[in-house]
């Protein structure tokens, strides 16, 4: 087991929100700190494989009190060959996603799944989709990601997921135990102005980051950026990371990190590239007076100022 216990500018796209609720369908009260756990994991072109992994990593987490877990993107497959991850895409109410499901409802704990490949509106093209699971093996939200990572990598290789990924329109936060969640995946994190968004004008308090960073974008921004966010918007980051070398053509970044809001790394596996969990506690007290120590969100210019003609 690899464990590591760390105690306004106008937007084009439509907004969701989900609310938490028990099974009786009253709200949930959050304590004053609450216990979260982020994966790291080497995923390959084997569902069965990945999934006897996620369960094992569910069950370290659980027995550590966390009550929720974040895997990486793209945690069920990883393909080795063009066309394997269009092939295997499901529907969210397909036989993958529902082992998922039962895997929460069994363990107790509620689940983030950054990077499902849903299916798509045709058979040429899937969604690269964030799925929110709470502990009673019900699916409470979804996000697919809007920006695409359509990039010739430096010293890499070229990726265009726009040629088989359709892209997301909405932006995503849920009320749960642990908060209120922004919603995003991976790329997503080089677009500081959907993290603003989810701040600023729909309140979010910890933002969900699962990520497959390549290992040349990883060395060089992964860290930055990760806690860039978290300092600009004053959330908790849970960014939970591929790492490692998935087959002979493809190899992830990995550190998964936990970040609070003031930007100090509070959750890390002490290899980059291990399988394993992190885990830390939101605390909602530091968030409080983080925000009410240095009040950004008092300070911004609204949209109507940069707006302005000149």
């Amino acid at each position: 087991m690899n464990f590591c216990l760390n105690t306004q500018l106008s937007f084009p796209y439509k907004f969701a929100v989900v609310s938490a609720s028990t099974g009786a369908g009253k709200s949930i009260a959050m304590a004053n700190s609450v216990r979260i756990a982020a994966a790291q994991m080497t995923s390959v072109n084997n569902l069965g494989v990945n999934f006897a992994t996620c369960s094992r990593l569910v069950k370290e987490a659980a027995s550590a009190g966390a009550k929720l877990l974040c895997f990486p993107e793209n945690f069920s497959f990883v393909g080795d060959l063009e066309g394997e991850s269009l092939k295997i895409a499901e529907p969210l109410d397909g036989p993958i996603m529902k082992g998922y499901c039962s895997l929460a409802r069994e363990s107790n704990i509620w689940l983030s799944l950054g990077g499902f490949q849903e299916k798509g509106s045709d058979d040429a093209h899937l969604r690269n989709t964030h799925v929110l699971i709470d502990d009673n093996g019900n699916i409470r939200s979804t996000y697919s990601k809007m920006h695409l990572f359509d990039v010739d990598v430096p010293g890499g290789a070229v990726y265009k997921e726009s040629s088989f990924t359709e892209a997301g329109k909405d932006i995503v936060v849920v009320d749960s135990p642990f908060g209120r969640l922004g919603v995003t995946v991976c790329y997503d994190l080089r677009f500081p102005e959907l993290y603003q968004q989810l701040r600023f004008n729909h309140d979010a308090q910890v933002l969900l980051v699962p990520a497959a960073f390549t290992t040349v974008t990883g060395q060089a921004h992964w860290e930055i950026l990760l806690r860039a966010r978290a300092i600009e918007t004053q959330c908790y980051v849970i960014a939970a990371a591929q790492a490692g070398k998935h087959n002979d053509k493809r190899e992830s970044y990995g550190d998964t990190l936990i970040i609070d809001p003031w930007g100090t790394i509070v959750g890390r596996l002490s290899d980059r590239s291990s399988t394993g969990i992190t885990v830390a506690d939101i605390d909602f007290s530091l968030i409080d007076s983080v925000r009410a120590k240095m009040p950004v969100s008092k300070h911004r210019k609204p949209a109507e100022f940069w707006n302005r003609s000149v």
